[in-house]
């Protein structure tokens, strides 16, 4: 059975998270990815321990399983002849990176030179701001671009600094997953059309966008957010509470009904109509009340009570336990994948499930230039070609 996107073919000349980790979800559902690496530029992901058995990093071998790797210096006279080879001569029709706004155009493989090589070309950028604006070549992180976007200002305890988060939000949510969105648009607009594309994706941009709750009334005369001053950022009872060994349980019972179940399950259902009254400053006089009762029971006590009720709470798990939840498992979540030793590497699965597909993953992540020579063989470089490109460090 053929895999859903097995017809795309991708150059990718992104690093670190948010390239990568777009490029992996389209890999995972059987586009044929290949990786464009400079030999002089090493992918900090690289860096980033524990390593496999193979010695490559578990996060490199993760965001860029099922791919193959190029080692080309696209600063060297021939570089960009041997990507315009590869659209021209091996149907790769579609470009991901993730270069400072008209790194590619100095290189000579931006989207104006490349479109004369294939006019249906879709070349994505993913940047931290964008291709225009007044912060396009600005340099910036994950971080960054969350306190721009008016996220981290409504994020913590009132009066106290917030904690950078522990996911990368603008890089994946903000950045990855718009990039997929606008590669597929792209493609399907070029399937009706004939048409290629360019696609601009900023980190920042989508970090707006994610906020899109709290900028919607704040647009119509709304004031600013404030940390705990709204209904799902510890505003309400919708929180975390301490148990009584220290761990803790996430209590999401917003509707009526699961905030009825809850306060039964604790004892105290006079809570309830307190807590269908959702002003702030009215929610903050019974929180205290709430903690008194869950600080009572162990997380384990209370996992006991709340699994038999349909009420929203759950325990906040370690990532170890997330791994090995029941769910996690029954959803195919964590995945067995070849290393190049022969040995195997689990890793988290893809979150995308369709009937007609069941997911491959062919190999982890790769050496930087683990290909290269089979490609250009491809391309019908000459034995002495390809000793000269080596040679003259084009290649590696």
């Amino acid at each position: 059975m053929s895999a859903p996107l097995e017809s795309l073919k991708i150059l990718d000349f992104s690093t670190l998270l948010p390239g990568p980790y777009a490029t992996m979800i389209l890999a995972d559902l059987g586009a044929d990815i290949l990786r464009v690496e400079a030999p002089d530029r090493p992918d900090m992901v690289r860096l980033v321990p524990p390593f496999g058995s193979d010695g490559q990093s578990a996060q490199h071998a993760l965001l860029n399983r099922s791919k193959r790797s190029l080692g080309l210096n696209l600063k060297a006279a021939g570089a960009a002849d041997i990507v315009k080879k590869l659209i021209t001569e091996q149907g790769y029709d579609i470009v991901v990176e993730q270069f400072r706004p008209g790194v590619m155009t100095r290189l000579g493989v931006g989207y104006e030179a490349l479109k004369e090589c294939n006019p249906r070309l879709i070349f994505c950028s993913l940047t931290g701001y964008g291709q225009s604006g007044p912060y396009q070549q600005r340099a910036g992180h994950d971080l960054n671009y969350l306190a721009l976007a008016g996220i981290l200002s409504a994020y913590g305890r009132r009066g106290e600094t917030p904690p950078p988060m522990p996911l990368q939000v603008a890089d994946v949510g903000a950045g990855s997953l718009h990039l997929v969105i606008g590669l597929l648009a792209a493609v399907i607009r070029r399937q009706v059309t004939g048409q290629g594309d360019r696609v601009d994706i900023s980190m920042h941009d989508g970090s707006l966008a994610l906020n899109s709750i709290n900028a919607a009334g704040t647009l119509v005369g709304k004031e600013n957010p404030q940390p705990e001053g709204t209904m799902l950022n510890g505003g309400t009872f919708y929180d975390l509470y301490e148990t009584k060994d220290g761990r803790l349980l996430s209590v999401g019972s917003l509707e009526p009904k699961f905030w009825r179940g809850f306060c039964q399950a604790i004892g105290r259902e006079d809570l309830f109509p307190k807590g269908i009254n959702f002003d702030v400053a009215h929610q903050q006089s019974f929180k205290e009340e709430i903690k008194t009762a869950l600080l009572t029971k162990t997380l384990n006590e209370w996992e006991e009570i709340f699994a038999r009720l349909d009420v929203c709470v759950e325990p906040v798990l370690t990532t170890r336990e997330a791994l090995d939840h029941p769910q996690t498992l029954a959803r195919d979540m964590i995945v067995d994948v070849p290393q190049s030793d022969g040995t195997i590497q689990p890793q988290i699965g893809t979150p995308i499930k369709l009937s007609s597909h069941q997911p491959s993953y062919p190999h982890t992540g790769v050496s930087l230039g683990s290909h290269t020579k089979e490609i250009l063989v491809q391309l019908g470089y000459s034995e002495t070609e390809i000793e000269n490109l080596y040679e003259e460090k084009v290649v590696q």
